[in-house]
């Protein structure tokens, strides 16, 4: 498939400046050049690397846009191979009959992520910086570029070849006097073996230790906003959204279901929900959305308990609480004392709380009193004393991760077989698999099906 030339809308759905049609392939060329005229009247052929302005027609000689096109011949592009890129209005009804005009040319359209894969099965990327392409689009976060850059940057992959390099220096240590039985060669001490392989599974646990550190980070937290109806929830979340997202009345009950908004937290990706106000009630809909509410509080990193400190009484503090608490943890709550700007008596919530074990702040939704705080102390019981992942780091994702795991696995086995004086031949066996399990990572071992999972994740165009 490899030997065709394929095309696809490049940028994203909708309507925007500029809509770009990108074709890779041996005939990328010539397939635009039948439907492309220049500006220019001395115009021959599209020059590699630079920008050509002219009119896109089709087979029929119906002008289609004024566009710009630009030639990329192969190796020196995205994908390795020839590569034409037009840029033209950006109607999706302009798009898309560009696209057709493509492929009537001759073009075959893209499947997802097509481009990707040529580039990787043409050696311009490694599976690894591949996949880092996909984070890079998907990330919601600064702290996610951050990540996905370092990983096309090829991070991960000089780790793992590090890695395997040092196991096959081990392995063939190893298996030098078994091969050679003839020469007078020793085999490698077990000692100074089982160090070795100490220390390559030392480094294989940071690299795991950095994927659980990230994974904050690079996934996102869920936290949960709970408590009595009328509270303040729903005025709390239109405050950190800094925009009216929920309908805010003064009638108890009015969110029936919970309402999800993604926000970054000082890089940190947090997906924040208003649930349904904790009460007794006959209210169908309202139960449901109520049972609802209580499963996400199973599910949370944080649950906000937001109290209303102007007219709540200890008694029904201690009821919420109770409520909350026997359902999550300490650790995973964070008692919100609301309309702090109007309370009277909050000295007294805020001992009975702290008393109860449970962290509290003080915040006014309506005035934004106590909100930055606020903010910065749900990001410091999120991520707790981790700091943010490196420009640099390299940070596996979770496949990676777990092909991490399955090496360390088999070098686990190794050192007790070591231990247990396992001949040496056998023992190479290890390493060899060891290495097999790095050498997914970068794609170099990985099978068909692993490679068709990760470029099924791209959208159609890159």
């Amino acid at each position: 498939m490899q030997n065709d030339t394929i095309a696809a809308i490049a940028t994203a759905p909708g309507r925007g400046g500029v809509g770009i049609v990108r074709l890779s392939g041996p005939e990328a060329r010539s397939f635009v050049e039948r439907l492309f005229r220049s500006s220019r009247p001395d115009f021959t052929t599209l020059k590699p690397y630079r920008l050509h302005h002219g009119h896109v027609y089709d087979l029929s000689g119906a002008c289609i846009d004024e566009v710009m096109a630009a030639f990329m011949p192969g190796p020196g592009s995205y994908t390795g191979e020839d590569v034409v890129e037009i840029s033209c209005h950006g109607s999706p009804l302009v798009v898309r009959t560009l696209l057709d005009a493509v492929l009537s040319a001759g073009a075959r359209p893209a499947t997802a992520g097509e481009f990707t894969k040529r580039a990787f099965m043409n050696g311009k990327m490694d599976l690894s910086q591949a996949e880092a392409v996909i984070e890079l689009i998907d990330a919601e976060s600064t702290t996610g570029i951050q990540t996905a850059l370092a990983g096309l940057q090829g991070r991960m992959g000089e780790v793992v070849a590090s890695l395997r390099s040092r196991l096959e220096h081990l392995r063939m240590a190893v298996c030098l006097a078994v091969d050679f039985p003839e020469e007078d060669v020793e085999c490698l001490p077990l000692e100074e073996f089982d160090e070795s392989i100490a220390q390559v599974m030392a480094e294989i646990e940071d690299l795991i230790e950095n994927y659980q550190r990230s994974a904050p980070w690079r996934e996102g937290v869920l936290a949960v906003l709970t408590g009595r109806v009328n509270a303040g929830k729903s005025s709390l979340l239109n405050a950190i959204l800094g925009r009216s997202r929920a309908i805010v009345t003064d009638i108890p009950g009015t969110t029936r279901d919970f309402l999800e908004e993604r926000i970054d937290l000082g890089g940190l990706p947090v997906n924040l929900v208003d649930t349904a106000g904790l009460r007794e009630t006959d209210d169908v809909v309202e139960r449901l959305g109520l049972d609802r509410s209580l499963d996400l509080l199973k599910q949370a990193d944080l649950v906000l308990v937001v109290i209303d400190a102007s007219a709540s009484t200890l008694d029904e503090v201690e009821l919420v609480l109770d409520d909350v608490m026997g359902r999550v943890a300490a650790d995973t709550a964070l008692v919100v004392l609301n309309k702090s700007d109007i309370a009277e008596e909050i000295d007294r919530f805020q001992r009975f709380v702290l008393s109860r074990g449970v962290q509290w702040v003080c915040v006014s939704a309506k005035t934004g009193e106590g909100l930055p705080d606020f903010l910065d102390t749900m990001r410091t019981r999120l991520v707790g004393h981790v700091p943010r992942p490196g420009r640099d780091a390299p940070t596996p994702n979770t496949r990676e991760k777990n092909a991490l795991m399955r090496a360390l696995e088999e070098l686990a086995g190794l050192r007790k077989d070591i231990a247990a004086q396992t001949p040496y031949d056998l023992l190479g066996v290890r390493l060899e698999t060891a290495q097999s399990r790095l050498s997914e990572i970068t794609g170099e071992m990985a099978s068909e099906d692993v490679i068709n999972a990760v470029f099924e994740r791209f959208c159609i165009g890159k």
